[in-house]
């Protein structure tokens, strides 16, 4: 089975993980530290996707269609 992400999608991933453990990793725009996991994960994974590494595509969500009464 193939991979999901690639091995460089991955080191992204890792060194975003490392940085904030360091209390390095700032998010965005704002310049804030980043303390939760899952958005150094996300840093991480939008980096590689930024290069063109192999990663899925981000899951939007879908508005429901209003009826017509």
């Amino acid at each position: 089975m193939a991979r999901k992400y690639s091995k460089g999608a991955s080191k992204k991933v890792e060194k975003a993980m490392h940085e904030r453990k360091k209390g390095t990793l700032k998010s965005g725009r704002s310049g804030k530290k980043v303390k939760s996991r899952k958005q150094a994960i996300a840093i991480g994974l939008s980096e590689a996707r930024k290069e063109g590494k192999k990663v899925p595509k981000k899951k939007t969500r879908k508005t429901k269609k209003k009826k017509k009464s």
